[in-house]
């Protein structure tokens, strides 16, 4: 993989950034349909009906299949991003109450801003950092002083969560897409290599599918199309575009969405403290916009797969050679 700056405009960059941030407040959604829609208990049954249907969808109307070392990248972004997210996405939803177990995501940040030092070589932005600390403290306030009790497990199964969820986001910039691959055939490889991850183990543990009613089919058709396939493209075109670590505090919006929703459609009661640490989320997300945004004019690298070498004939054409670093893969791509 090679790095290509590409210019990009103030424009173009703030507008990729509210259109991206349409995902985190959809995914906000998530906890208030899952315990309101869903069969009781089930995470791992809910995980895969929102990844492997929608995945097998994307397939069919893109019709690509990864090949070669992408074979292995889209199964490393699949558990990250899907495998490994979802279940301990909807293990926290069951768990701890919406605005709780969204608010948990707000850490994310942090664990995006660690993994880019070791994965993209990026040296760690004192803005960012603050901006990441002052979403924690938002958490925070949320969750350890909250008035709704807190369960451990879904406690850490929330953290676990949003630390593979920034894993996956940044290696999801530091593989970029292969030639001629875009955004919806890369989210479909991801959804169906972590939608058949998830496969065995719902059956293994928790057996044969939970029986649905007409709400519980509404639900599932809602997060796998609105909150699944679309909110997804929507990500993995945003980290194609700008920074991963800008697109990571996004994330912040999902609690704020949780807890809103949580709150007008749930009658989930907010204390001025709890409100008050959403606003310090929110504010974190702006400030971690602002400590990423390039200057206009100032070329944003983004990665994208190297062309294909041409096979000429060495009698006719003369070769300049040009020394290309060769950028280290994760061992599991390969």
């Amino acid at each position: 993989m090679t790095t290509s700056t590409i210019p990009r405009t103030g424009n173009s960059y703030a507008g990729t950034l509210a259109l991206t941030a349409l995902t985190p407040i959809v995914w906000g959604s998530t906890y208030a349909v899952t315990t309101e829609f869903l069969p009781p208990d089930r995470p791992l049954f809910t995980a895969l009906m929102r990844a492997l249907p929608a995945g097998l969808a994307l397939l069919a109307i893109t019709r690509m299949l990864p090949h070669g070392r992408w074979i292995g990248r889209a199964a490393v972004l699949g558990v990250l991003n899907i495998g490994a997210f979802f279940p301990l996405l909807f293990l926290a939803a069951y768990r701890l109450p919406g605005g709780v177990a969204g608010v948990l995501g707000a850490v994310a940040p942090m664990f995006a801003l660690a993994f880019a030092t070791v994965l993209l070589a990026e040296k760690p932005n004192g803005r960012k950092v603050i901006a990441g600390l002052i979403g924690v403290f938002g958490v925070a306030l949320v969750v350890l002083r909250g008035t709704a009790q807190l369960d451990t497990v879904g406690v850490i199964a929330g953290l676990l969560g949003a630390a593979s969820m920034a894993a996956g986001t940044v290696l999801t910039q530091r593989w970029g897409r292969p030639d001629g691959v875009g955004p919806l055939a890369l989210t479909g490889w991801q959804l169906t290599a972590g939608g058949l991850f998830i496969l065995p183990l719902a059956l293994l543990i928790e057996g044969a599918p939970p029986a649905m009613d007409g709400r519980a089919v509404g639900g599932y058709l809602y997060i796998g199309v609105i909150g699944t396939a679309l909110a997804y493209w929507l990500w993995v075109r945003g980290i194609s575009k700008v920074p991963a670590t800008s697109v990571a505090f996004l994330g912040l919006l999902s609690p704020v969405s949780a807890a809103v929703i949580g709150w007008i459609a749930l009658g989930q009661a907010l204390t001025p403290l709890q409100i008050t640490g959403l606003a310090i989320a929110l504010g974190g997300t702006l400030l971690g916009q602002l400590a990423g945004r390039p200057k206009t004019g100032t070329p944003t690298p983004i990665p994208v797969a190297p062309a294909k070498p041409a096979t000429v004939a060495a009698s006719t054409v003369t070769v300049t050679p040009i020394s290309i670093a060769a950028e280290p893969v994760l061992a599991a791509a390969r």
